[in-house]
């Protein structure tokens, strides 16, 4: 139904969400797709003994940080479709930090934080698929500011993008090979 939409205004998101938006590149529906395959071959390089590993105290572990980026898509892919509905809820911020000590992440599998990361992100791309031109510019507000439809899909793909970048650069180059 939907072809990839344009890269978001700067009036159609958070300034913080500036840095993750401006690191995508366009198509951006084919990048969020295509990104999955990264993210499953860059977490296959994690030996069993660095799935906990923390490059300092009080950072997420691996797991922790696959956990989070997961949880993150998802709320801001609620977000989005309720945007794309018509909903003029406003929805709250959610605080990652507590979000990730009580996920659980470290009591499972990197494998199954691998496979559940792989099914979200094939349901995001589905739901922004199903998306027209009038839904992809739909506002709403969250966290106390206004985005569009359309910002939130690229902010879902620049966080992603950014968190796989500091797990190669902070945590794989200290524990075992990468994949870039």
């Amino acid at each position: 139904m939907s072809h990839s939409p344009g890269r978001p205004g700067t009036d159609e998101y958070a300034d913080f969400y500036g840095t993750y938006i401006a690191a995508v590149k366009a198509p951006l529906l084919d990048t969020l797709e295509a990104e999955a395959d990264v993210w499953r071959a860059l977490l296959a390089d994690v030996p069993p003994n660095g799935e906990g590993y923390r490059y300092a105290p009080g950072k997420w572990s691996v797991r922790e940080v696959v956990g989070h980026v997961t949880d993150a898509e998802r709320m801001f892919t609620v977000r989005a479709m309720a945007f794309a509905r018509g909903d003029r809820s406003r929805f709250p911020s959610f605080d990652e930090n507590a979000y990730a000590a009580n996920s659980g992440a470290d009591r499972r599998t990197l494998a199954s934080l691998t496979e559940e990361f792989t099914a979200v992100r094939r349901a995001t791309v589905l739901l922004l698929r199903s998306f027209d031109e009038e839904a992809w510019r739909r506002r709403g507000v969250a966290s106390g500011y206004e985005f569009t439809v359309r910002s939130l899909a690229w902010i879902i793909a620049g966080h992603s993008r950014h968190h796989r970048r500091v797990l190669a650069e902070r945590y794989l180059g200290r524990i075992g090979p990468t994949t870039q």
